[in-house]
Order: C-alpha cells, then sequence, then structure tokens
C-alpha cells in the first residue's frame, strides 16, 4: 500500500528521518494546518477525489462549494444508527477494523509505533481492567468519511487528552538517528449496561490530523448511539475500541469481508459486536 511505502521511508531512511523531524515541527504542522483550511486550499479538491474514488453522491456539497480542503475532509454524510439493536455495538466510524484479544505483553502497532496497554492509555490501574480482554481497532483511510460516533449508549465517566511526543532515539550502537513519534490520543471512559464499563479512543494523524471532541456538559454525563462524537481534520486516523474481558463478540456475518491483514471492512451504525 502507498501509505505504508510513505511511511517506510519516513521513519526506515536517514534522508525519511530527516524529513519527518521537519514536518512534524509544531509550527511547520501548524503552518499547514492553516493552508488546509484556507480558501488556496479548495482546488485540491477534486483531485483528492478522484485519486481516492470518492462517490460525489456520498458526498453533501454545499450550495457554494467547500471553502476549504478541511471543510471537504470533515465533510457530512447520513449515517444510520439502528434503534431497535440496543444489544449490539454499532461501528462508531467508517473503515477498516482489527479484532484483537488483548493477551498478557501485547503490543499494538498502531501508525507505525508500538504501544503496549499502558503505553496507550497512560494510566496502570485503568489498563488492569482490561487484561485479557478485546480491542476493536478501526483504521481510517484517506477516502473514509471522518466524523465519528458513539456507538453504544452509555454514560461518560471521564475524558482524558495525551498530547503527542517527538524526540529523537540516539542509542551509541546505531549508526543512524530514529525518530520517536507518538501521536495525539484522546479517549473516554464509558459505562454501558451490555459491555460493562469501555474506552473509546481516538488517535490523531502524524503531521497535521487534528482530533475534534465536541464539548459536552460537565461530566459524568449520558450518551446515545448514533450520536457524533467528533472529527479528524486531514490525516490518517485510528479508533480503538476497548472492552473488559468476555463483554463482546464480533458478529459473524462480517468475517467474509477480511482482506489480506484480516481487517474487516466497516461502516458507521452497521452492528459489528454483541454483547456476551
Amino acid at each position: 500500500m502507498k501509505d505504508s511505502l510513505i511511511l517506510r521511508f519516513l521513519y526506515g531512511t536517514v534522508l525519511g528521518r530527516t524529513l519527518l523531524k521537519f514536518f512534524v515541527q509544531p509550527r511547520v504542522s501548524k503552518a499547514l494546518g492553516y493552508f488546509l483550511s484556507s480558501r488556496l486550499s479548495a482546488g485540491l479538491v477534486p483531485h483528492y477525489m478522484k485519486k481516492w474514488e470518492i462517490d460525489e453522491g456520498d458526498v453533501e456539497i454545499p450550495e457554494d462549494g467547500f471553502s476549504s480542503f478541511n471543510d471537504f475532509f470533515t465533510r457530512k454524510k447520513k449515517v444510520v444508527f439502528d434503534d431497535t439493536k440496543k444489544e449490539w455495538l454499532e461501528s462508531p466510524c467508517d473503515g477498516w477494523m482489527s479484532f484483537i484479544k488483548i493477551r498478557r505483553n501485547i503490543v499494538f502497532d498502531i501508525k507505525n509505533t508500538k504501544f503496549s496497554l499502558e503505553d496507550l492509555l497512560k494510566d496502570r490501574r485503568l489498563s488492569d481492567k482490561f487484561r485479557n480482554g478485546t480491542a476493536l481497532v478501526i483504521r481510517l483511510t484517506p477516502s473514509d468519511y471522518h466524523r465519528y460516533y458513539y456507538g453504544v449508549q452509555g454514560r461518560v465517566l471521564c475524558h482524558r487528552r495525551i498530547q503527542g511526543i517527538l524526540h529523537c532515539v540516539r542509542p551509541v550502537a546505531l549508526r543512524t538517528v530514529p525518530v520517536f513519534v507518538q501521536n495525539t490520543r484522546e479517549y473516554e471512559v464509558i459505562q454501558t449496561k451490555k459491555f460493562g464499563t469501555i474506552i473509546q479512543m481516538e488517535i490523531g494523524a502524524l503531521l497535521v490530523g487534528k482530533i475534534h471532541n465536541y464539548k459536552r456538559s460537565q461530566e459524568p454525563y449520558d450518551v446515545e448511539a448514533g450520536m457524533e462524537k467528533g472529527h479528524f481534520e486531514f490525516g490518517g486516523s485510528t479508533i480503538i475500541l476497548l472492552f473488559p474481558k468476555n463483554a463482546v463478540s464480533l458478529n459473524e456475518k462480517l468475517y467474509g469481508r477480511s482482506n489480506d491483514n484480516g481487517e474487516i471492512r466497516v461502516s458507521a451504525g452497521e452492528a459489528i459486536a454483541r454483547g456476551n
């Protein structure tokens, strides 16, 4: 895949790591973000739609057209959540989903960064609650719809934002200087009736992708399946759902959709897992 080739170049070559160090500087990332939110960037939209084969019929185009590339990237579409399927978890977004058992000492490989469960959450006590549980990792591609939702009814107990990290690792034994990156993450701890306490996490893109979660009332607060939670600005993005042990089973109808990497294609609002 082209995205993987780019990441291998950025992380696996001296030139790529040099460029990576430049691009992830806050002022460079911010400048690119300003451009993608400006009128000058609107001309990129037709090329992007053609390159990623985005169906115009699936896009709500404003009467005056898109005001910027990010205006297009955060576009809306009609998403249907089924209120009659309260025993199901409905997909919070479009993308490619992996169903992962959280084994002891598991390492998640997300956006070219390896995380232990504790690294991912930055909370040892909380991570212990999901040992031997289940993770649903949904990878959004450039052609996907980048708004996301709550997939189940529940009460949000707390919210946390983990700022991204960038620094160089300089082991003496290495000839090159690898760049260590951990992407910005946000997650909510949600109490549900069918699945117990779960976590929904958003992981931002490496360069200019931003997480925009909508502000709610003071915690705790109640949410419904199908309530829009936020959106990503430009860049590849990932959503992770964590469940405690024996809390959830994958919808068996999805198995036939797996790609060569074992990922399953899902759409926002689709029933993807059931409470045990």
